[in-house]
């Protein structure tokens, strides 16, 4: 005891103390300062991109959509819809759209990815939904390619047909070619059901299957001009095959058959 009271006496304990202090909030502010400093930077441009997207909004969509995303009778409401729904309308150029009709094109975009971004942010801001998708949710490398075309064929081929070729769907709407469609928007479509398409929640379609079906979707059409099994007639499938070889060999066959009678009788004649 004598000798730690005589430490506490020492000329230098109160130094001591203080250095230990200050290495101990240093230490502290190094642990929890820029993480806090982090977020605080993030909500700020998150906040700053909102605000952003509301003037867009409000210059390109309101008139449509309503001043605060409730929709009116020129457009839905896109409340709820989330950030991904966004990033596939207008980054695709469906929206804006140009005219009303049964369905919008793909078209030129007219904003860049920056006023995407802050356009998907203001109108996720108007209620919960399906966010924009990292890459690491749709790059298919190291997808299951045989497992997509199955998923595919049970889910998507009745409208985009067996290899996503397009096909005409009721009332002047169209299911599109999916060719050149990149893999982030054809995943934002499946997430958020576009227009005439069914939305497939990660509930419905786990989001590994979505990652193969773009993967399939990227097999069969990455060299359009090649087809192993030879004339694929659109890529409509077995059926279509069937036709084809029933209508134009049967008609081929009735062909020789007409010509073979029509000789046979022109010889007895002679």
């Amino acid at each position: 005891m004598k000798k730690l009271s005589a430490r506490r006496r020492h000329p230098l304990a109160a130094l001591v103390v203080l250095l230990f202090a200050l290495a101990a909030t240093g230490g502290l502010y190094t642990a929890f300062a820029p993480a806090g400093e982090a977020k605080a930077d993030q909500e700020s441009s998150q906040s700053l991109a909102i605000e952003e997207g509301k003037k867009l909004y409000a210059t390109g969509c309101s008139s449509c959509h309503g001043t605060g995303g409730q929709g009116t009778s020129d457009g839905p409401s896109l409340v709820g819809v989330g950030a991904a729904a966004v990033d596939f309308q207008v980054g695709t150029g469906r929206m804006p759209a140009q005219q009303p009709g049964a369905q919008a094109p793909k078209k030129k975009r007219v904003y860049n990815d920056d006023e995407i971004k802050q356009l998907a942010a203001y109108v996720a801001s108007l209620g919960a939904g399906p966010a924009t998708p990292g890459k690491d949710q749709y790059d298919p490398s190291g997808a299951d390619v045989a497992k997509g075309g199955e998923l595919f064929r049970n889910n998507c081929a009745q409208c985009h047909n067996f290899t996503g070729e397009g096909g005409a769907l009721t009332h002047g709407k169209f299911a599109p070619d999916l060719g050149d469609v990149s893999d982030k928007h054809i995943y934002e479509a499946m997430l958020t059901g576009p227009q005439n398409m069914p939305s497939f929640t990660d509930g419905a379609l786990p989001p590994k299957a979505k990652k193969d079906i773009v993967a399939y979707l990227k097999t069969v059409n990455s060299d359009k001009s090649e087809s192993p099994g030879g004339f694929k007639l659109g890529g409509f499938g077995p059926v279509s095959e069937g036709l084809f070889a029933w209508v134009f060999g049967l008609g081929a066959l009735i062909a020789v058959a007409v010509w073979v009678a029509a000789r046979t009788a022109k010889a007895k004649k002679s």
